[in-house]
């Protein structure tokens, strides 16, 4: 990665990337000493190359493109729906409207004085992630598409998923079944992730179970 971006970035920060240090193998790049000794005063050349230095000159524009979409850290808007493409997960996620009903009918359905009564309608609600929630969804994702879906990995993106919510993690029943357990309600948008978005690994023919403990 270094190759590619021959500068000094600093602390990582937006807008500390360093700009201002080409180096060509390994040496600072100094302009000047390209001009032959005869022409070393000559102010119409000395700024002719001067100008055509700053002009091809990418140091701002790749230390902007490092902050602004390379590095997940500091990524932006677009630089995190590229991250989102390229480790499959989306920034929208469709987050759905529960009712009132019995555990027989439908896991969807809540007790009373939770939900209203079905209206006859099935829908469903867009929600864009922020960026910040965005980076930590693509994170997790990333993790999942590189572990082996261990119990100690998964934890690990629950942990990612969720900081400071309350304890949360995941339990090999020995059945062929695995728990999700949350030590705090999930809100709509947190349900549509651990359900819909994918990120919490479900191995193959394992059966999954939630449990929320209050």
């Amino acid at each position: 990665m270094a190759d590619f971006f021959p500068y000094d970035r600093g602390s990582g920060a937006i807008g500390e990337g360093g700009a201002g240090t080409f180096v060509v193998g390994g040496q600072p790049f100094d302009w000047r000493a390209t001009i032959l000794s005869q022409y070393a005063n000559s102010p119409i050349i000395l700024n002719l190359i001067f100008s055509l230095f700053a002009a091809l000159d990418q140091k701002n524009n790749l230390d902007a493109f490092y902050d602004r979409v390379w590095n997940i850290a500091t990524a932006e808007t677009f630089g995190l729906d590229v991250w989102g493409r390229i480790v499959v997960v989306k920034r929208t996620l469709e987050v759905s409207t529960r009712f009132f009903g019995f555990e027989e009918g439908t896991p969807d359905f809540d007790p009373f004085n939770v939900s209203p009564f079905y209206s006859g309608v099935k829908t469903n609600n867009s929600f864009l992630l922020s960026n910040n929630a965005y980076r930590a969804l693509i994170l997790a994702k990333a993790l999942h598409n590189i572990s082996f879906g261990s119990i100690p990995v998964i934890n690990q993106i629950l942990q990612l998923l969720f900081p400071g919510r309350g304890p949360c993690y995941v339990t090999d029943n020995q059945d062929m079944t695995m728990t999700y357990t949350f030590g705090f309600a999930p809100t709509a948008v947190e349900a549509a992730i651990i359900e819909t978005s994918n990120v919490l690994p479900r191995p193959t023919g394992v059966r999954i179970l939630y449990d929320v403990v209050t």
